[in-house]
Order: C-alpha cells, then structure tokens, then sequence
C-alpha cells in the first residue's frame, strides 16, 4: 500500500511526471512553478535522468525539444513571462510532431504582473500562443493528487499523438499542500515512446502517419535519417513548397487529436442529478465553486457544477448537453474571461450565460461564487 504524505502541487506534479517516464528536465527558475525545477533536479539523478538549468525561457524549451528527439521523456515547467518567450519552439514542436510537457503554473498578468498571485489567465494563451493553424492539448488540476494524475496524462498523450501538451496548473494548486496517497508503479499506465515500424530498406519515412495518423518517427542516433523542420515538410521529413502537402500536413497535425477527442477531454459533475442551474469551473477556482454549489444546496437552489479538467480540446459536447438540460450557467474564472467565451459558443445560445470573474490578485471566496449563482437564478426568474 502506498503511503499518505503531505505534498505541494508542484511536488505532485513533479513526481508524476517522473512516474510517467520523464528523464530529463531543463528550465529556468521562475515564481510560482519554481518547486517543479526543485524537485526535478533532486529526483531525475536518482533514477538515472538528467535535470539541467538553462540561461533563460527560450533555451530551456530548445534543450527539452532536443532532448525528446534524442528519446528522453521531457519536461519544462514555467510561469507567465517565461512561457510567452517559449511559444516559437512550442510551435516548433507541434510542426515537428516532438512530444514535450510544458507546465504553466498561472500567475497574474500580463508582463511581469503579480509574480506571486494566482491567476487563470493564461487559458487562451494555451491555445493560441504560438502563432498558425495547431491543436493543443491543455490539463488543468484542482487538487495536488490530480497534479498528480494529469501530468502522467500530460506525459502519455504527448507521448501518444507526438504533441506538445500544457498542463495548465495555477498558483493555487501549485502551491497548495494536501495530504495524498500516491499509486504505486504497478498502477500507473505509462505510454511507451513510439518506435519505427520500417527498417531503412523497408522504405521508412519519419512522418509517415500510422493508423491513427501520428508518425513513428524514430529517435536520433538509433540509425535512421531524421529531417527535423518547422517548415511544411512531406512524409520524408523535407520541406515541399506544395499546396496540397500544406493542406494534408495541417489537416493530419489536427485530426490526429480530434479522433480521439472523447477520450482526451475530461469533465467532471457534481451535483448535476437534479441541477437547474450550474456552475462550470476549473483549476483551482473550482474548489471554491464546489465550496458555493454546496451552500446554494442549503438554501434550496438546485445547481450544480461541472468541472473542466481537460481546457482543450474544449468540451464541447458536454458544455451542449449541459445547457440543454439547465436554466443557466455561470461560468467562475479567475481572470477578465477567457473560457466563458467558449462556454457561450458551445452552449449556442440555449441557456444564459454569466461571467463570474475575479481578477484583483486574491482568490474566490465561496461567497462570491454564491452571489454570482443568485444573481443568475434572479435573473432566470424574471
């Protein structure tokens, strides 16, 4: 049996990622993602892996691209300013299908902002950071054992489709302490690195799809020729200045996550059973909501929540079903609003849908949630 200890976020993070097969680290100490670094470079020596600091944002993120291409597992973790200098290599390796983790541990923004406040400001960030037509897979955690539990996610799917993945965690639950019980090794399901399929005399091609159109693109030094390009590039790893190899390059790099996008985005309901009206939240914001949802039982609003742990893909088919059912729905964040704009495309106009936003370095009182949840049953009322 495994046993209870008293854990940070970002501790959980950290050993997560290490679960999942990470062995190599490089980053830059930044507030308030610094403890991932920390425990990284005091646990990837003992299991045979390599940490390194670099001089800043941009190197760290070329070091952990060249690292994966080598056949290591990697991961940097950062915060606002330092992942706004990682965005060009982030596209590079959605371009270049390189499997990476970025951790983005949220602070208040933008620029320099508010290093030590929490924030969840950085969700559109996630999507759209680099620039060009790209999917993105981001998670976000509302507990230090879920830190846990999605970076091994985080691991295995940029593992899977050959991706970068955010795992978009915030100050609150990078910083927070809980007592956890962590699965033994025996329990956890880890993604191995994908492998050719072709010798060299069987005709390889690095990007050639397989059936689920990810490429088994072999690993540096294991005797394959390897073009590796952020330009538009065919099936041999070259670029090809063509129109139709563009098109099928960028259709291929999305579809190969939207045919598994049930199985990507993750939601989870609380106390839905009855719901006329809900709450929808995540990260750490949706402890507080869940906090409100239970007050707004006790003076007989039937609400409930629905929590996003997966950001993108977005939840489409579950935001639809959900204003389907319900009166309404408040959409809790902590930023100027970022997700309730999806919220309101997904919902298509089939219920109301309010913003409750907090953006003022502090973090929800479940009062505030609560006023936000009356105010939408007053309004649906009228």
């Amino acid at each position: 049996m495994s046993k209870a200890r008293l854990m940070q976020g970002n501790e959980a993070c950290a050993e997560g990622a290490l679960a999942a097969g990470v062995r190599f680290f490089g980053g830059y100490p930044i507030t308030p993602s610094t403890e991932i670094a920390e425990g990284m470079a005091k646990l990837l020596p003992q299991v045979g892996g390599k940490f390194v600091q670099m001089e800043d944002e941009i190197a760290s993120m070329g070091v952990v691209l060249g690292a994966s291409l080598a056949g290591k597992k990697s991961l940097t973790a950062s915060s606002g300013p330092g992942i706004s200098l990682k965005q060009e290599l982030i596209g590079y390796a959605a371009a270049a299908e390189i499997p990476v983790v970025i951790v983005n541990v949220q602070r208040v923004g933008p620029s320099t902002g508010q290093p030590t406040a929490p924030s969840q400001g950085d969700v559109m960030q996630a999507r759209w950071g680099t620039h060009g037509d790209h999917p993105m897979i981001a998670l976000s955690p509302w507990s230090v054992r879920e830190a846990f539990d999605t970076a091994v996610m985080a691991v295995n799917y940029s593992e899977r489709f050959r991706t970068p993945v955010i795992l978009l965690m915030d100050e609150i639950v990078g910083h927070l302490r809980e007592k956890v019980e962590l699965p033994s090794a025996e329990e956890i399901e880890v993604y191995p690195r994908r492998q050719p399929d072709k010798t060299r005399a069987e005709g390889y091609e690095p990007y050639a799809p397989a059936e689920d159109l990810v490429p088994n693109i072999a690993d540096f030094g294991e005797g394959y020729h390897i073009h590796v390009t952020g330009l538009i590039h065919d099936e041999t790893g070259f670029p090809v200045g063509s129109p139709k190899v563009t098109r099928e390059a960028i259709d291929r790099m999305h579809k190969k996550i939207d045919i598994a996008r049930d199985e990507i985005t993750h939601v989870e309901e609380y106390c839905m059973e009855d719901a006329e009206y809900a709450v929808v939240a995540f990260g750490g914001t949706a402890r507080t909501a869940y906090e409100a949802v239970l007050a707004a039982r006790e003076k007989g609003i039937k609400v409930g929540m629905v929590r996003l742990v997966t950001i993108w893909p977005f939840a489409d088919k579950a935001i639809k079903a959900l204003a389907a059912k319900v009166k309404g729905i408040l959409v809790a964040e902590l930023n100027y609003g970022q997700i309730v704009g999806e919220v309101e495309r997904a919902a298509a106009g089939q219920c109301p849908v309010e913003l409750c936003a907090k953006y003022d370095m502090t973090i929800f009182e479940p009062e505030e949630i609560l006023e936000g949840i009356e105010d939408l049953v007053a309004g649906g009322n009228k």
